[in-house]
């Protein structure tokens, strides 16, 4: 019994002093992953460029907000974090940070103190970000930024998530190596490819959103060589949808029509909404046109089923002969129905009195204006938030460069009852050849009560 009684003692004393480890013992920063002499200076304009890539304004500022001056609330599933003030501000931003310190905070994710970042940061896809980015990316903000004096509000979360310490823990489960190196050879093996697995992985951090979560929410996969990797994930109760499937949009779509989609917000099939439609503003818009095509070529090459077709799966709608020429074409069970406009369920009947006049009864909508509903990504997901959000409360295509217009669809959260959103919501998920499942009153409920605010 006394030698039982001992090993439980020396357990306890083991377990506490890794406890205290963990908690009191410093992180140790990572050391650059790529030698760079000490008076490296980033080319003009590059600096910007990787913040650009790097999408570090679609979080930091605020709506209405100051340039990178925080503020913004970021929605996790433990609670409301609220992003910081990067600005070069020495009061409230991080004017006093020295390039280590911005480094660690890339690379380690933890800030000038030593405190450990939420990984709403994504921390764990910048951890492989080339020494030389993050060198022109610390030149631009101490540089190129205006400093704003905005002190944040400080982020609570309930117990335990306060406890920052256990991120350490979570760091050690969720990261591996610093530094980028094409996971695959027939990736490594091209630069252009290469080029756009670093885009996509890293600077993007597109896998933050398409790719599922484990048992410790952190990302599934990594890179093309995990299977998790961009099959689809979900982000605010919105769908981020599958990227590597046979009829993923860039398995389905040419080329040229996914370039379109990622660079301008639309294209001949869909337009982009909640937080997509902030990294198209704020990030995707700005790519090299070199960058816009590397990125495309990584996506169409690390299908689930081996690169994409060069003719894609989904032709194009040219709309040969005029829209009126295609709808009277139009013969599918659902578009006849909604024709003759006789006999039709609540759904039914509330498509054509508010949707189709610009979805179409075909639900094909009009190439670059009015996206698909016919097999959209946002329709038939799982996460039926997206949806009904964008029912309730409206949507807005992104303004670029190269389509300037702010393209904006009404909300009807006034006009029309939970039971009439569910009605409408389950039509336009069973019709055309879609098979997703219905939508409850209840849903439509939660999501009324979420609020606007829950599409970022």
């Amino acid at each position: 019994m006394k030698t039982l009684f001992r090993i439980v003692a020396v357990l306890v004393v083991v377990g506490l002093a890794a406890l205290a480890a963990i908690i009191f013992v410093p992180v140790q920063r990572t050391a650059p992953s790529q030698d760079v002499a000490a008076d490296w200076q980033p080319a003009e304009g590059q600096g910007r460029y990787a913040a650009l890539m790097a999408d570090c304004a679609a979080c930091h500022t605020a709506p209405g907000g100051k340039p990178f001056a925080g503020g913004r609330v970021i929605e996790s599933p433990m609670g409301a974090i609220y992003t910081t003030n990067i600005t070069p501000d020495k009061e409230t931003g991080i004017g006093t940070w020295s390039l280590d310190d911005f480094r660690a905070a890339l690379i380690d994710g933890v800030d000038n103190k030593g405190r450990h970042l939420y990984p709403a940061m994504p921390y764990a896809n910048y951890r492989h970000m080339n020494e030389t980015d993050i060198r022109a990316l610390y030149a631009y903000f101490m540089n190129g930024v205006e400093p704003v004096s905005n002190k944040v509000q400080d982020t609570a979360l309930p117990f335990p998530f306060n406890q920052r310490w256990g991120i350490r823990l979570w760091n050690w489960m969720a990261l591996g190596d610093a530094g980028f190196k094409p996971a695959s050879a027939p990736i490594a093996e091209s630069d252009h490819l290469a080029r756009g697995a670093y885009l996509v992985q890293v600077m993007g951090h597109c896998g933050s959103c398409h790719t599922p979560r484990n048992v410790f929410m952190a990302q599934a996969g990594k890179n093309e060589t995990d299977t998790s990797f961009l099959s689809g994930g979900e982000i605010g109760g919105w769908s981020a949808p599958d990227l590597r499937g046979p009829k993923s949009a860039p398995q389905a779509w040419a080329a040229e029509e996914l370039k379109a989609y990622l660079t301008t917000g639309r294209n001949a099939h869909a337009a982009v909404g909640g937080e997509m439609a902030l990294a198209v503003e704020h990030s995707l818009q700005f790519m090299s046109e070199e960058d816009a095509n590397a990125m495309v070529a990584y996506l169409r090459a690390i299908g689930a089923e081996g690169p994409a077709n060069d003719e894609p799966l989904t032709p194009r709608d040219d709309q040969a002969g005029g829209t009126v020429a295609r709808l009277d074409a139009a013969n599918d069970p659902t578009s006849v129905k909604l024709k003759k406009a006789v006999d039709l369920s609540e759904g039914e009947r509330l498509y054509l009195d508010n949707c189709a006049a610009c979805h179409f009864v075909d639900g094909r909508g009009a190439p670059e204006v009015f996206p698909e509903l016919k097999g959209n990504a946002t329709v038939v997901a799982d996460q039926t938030g997206g949806l009904l959000h964008t029912i309730l409360y409206g949507a807005q295509m992104p303004s670029t460069e190269e389509r300037p217009e702010r393209l904006h669809m009404p909300g009807f959260a006034r006009r029309m009852s939970d039971e009439e959103i569910a009605a409408l919501a389950t039509f336009v998920r069973s019709a055309w050849g879609n098979e997703a499942p219905p939508v409850t009153a209840a849903d439509v409920a939660a999501m009324r009560k979420a609020g606007a605010s829950a599409s970022h």
